[in-house]
């Protein structure tokens, strides 16, 4: 998918870190740490659709509420719209949440069960003041509904109503409601049938293009990626292992895993076949990660330096970067 970006960030990382303490003991002391997401940095543009990706467990949804300070950074800046919000106070904070949103994985967890359509869609114009009476905040859930392929018929209904596909729909325009200009999408069709994801990804990139969005696409499905986005990020146990536009990840693409995560994706074509690359072992645990480059226990190319020595974030070519010692 091919967007014009603007060569201003609208958000940028820079050596974020997401720690979370190990307690044990009788007195639940703090005897380790959790390194979630260890270190990562990247540049958001507007109007582009930036994925993620990894195996389960990699730091993805936890760097996408990161960024939203839904968790608070241990270390490093969020620069968003040029303000480094990293350690804003909640109530400084309260402002920028209309501009920063989020489509959560399960639709059938993200609703409150007991609330209707409406009063959940017009719940984050009450929260943030936006000053309109309830029949103007009535008029604006309707018109998002619709937007979303839904109808004013849907105002008054409660969300066991609605199939997984339309729940996700209510997400979506929950998301809207508030005009934000990035919207984090946390594997937001991966508890959806095949045809209807088709149908939610076709929704998100109309809406992008209407409204001028810009999407962190967080995915384990590299087909779903190639789609949909414009540049990716492999992601390893909270670490950057290469960042590429979508087109070049998926012709050029070095990093060994990211060669494997692409071996595993099905081929379109009959009769072509691309050799499979099966990583041994089991993902390091990121309580207890292992020195060097954290991939080096499953890589098929590790070198005695990938045990010792973490491989510096290096550009092999124009916005095509990695971390890897033997490229």
């Amino acid at each position: 998918m091919d967007a014009a970006m603007s060569d201003t960030a609208l958000l940028q990382l820079e050596n974020i870190k997401k720690y979370y303490p190990v307690r044990s003991g009788w007195l639940r002391r703090v005897t380790g740490q959790v390194k979630a997401v260890d270190g990562i940095s990247l540049r958001l543009y507007p109007g582009e659709t930036f994925g993620v990706v990894g195996e389960s467990g990699c730091g993805k949804s936890t760097l996408g509420r990161t960024l939203l300070r839904l968790e608070n950074p241990t270390d490093g800046k969020l620069i968003f719209d040029g303000q480094d919000i990293a350690s804003l106070p909640a109530r400084s904070l309260k402002p920028i949440r209309k501009k920063m949103q989020m489509i959560f994985q399960d639709p059938f967890a993200s609703l409150n069960p007991r609330q209707t359509v409406g009063s959940a869609l017009e719940e984050p114009l009450i929260i943030h003041q936006t000053g309109l009476k309830h029949r103007e905040r009535r008029e604006k859930v309707l018109q998002y509904l619709l937007e979303v392929g839904l109808g004013a018929e849907h105002y008054d209904r409660l969300p066991h109503e609605f199939s997984g596909g339309q729940r996700q729909r209510i997400g979506i325009a929950r998301a809207l409601v508030l005009n934000p200009s990035l919207i984090v999408c946390d594997e937001p069709v991966s508890a959806l049938d095949v045809s209807i994801q088709a149908q939610v990804l076709r929704l998100l990139r109309s809406l992008q293009e209407k409204h001028g969005l810009t999407y962190f696409f967080i995915s384990h499905d590299l087909g779903v990626v190639r789609h949909l986005c414009n540049r990716v990020l492999i992601m390893y146990l909270g670490q950057s292992m290469e960042l590429a536009p979508v087109k070049t990840l998926f012709k050029e693409a070095q990093h060994p895993y990211t060669l494997a995560l692409l071996s595993a994706v099905p081929r379109p074509i009959p009769g072509r076949k691309r050799k499979r690359i099966l990583l041994k072992g089991d993902l390091p645990s990121p309580a207890d990660p292992p020195a060097g480059c954290p991939f080096h226990t499953r890589c098929p190319e590790a070198k005695a330096v990938c045990r010792e020595v973490k491989p510096d974030w290096k550009e092999l070519a124009p916005d095509h970067w990695i971390a890897c010692h033997a490229r």
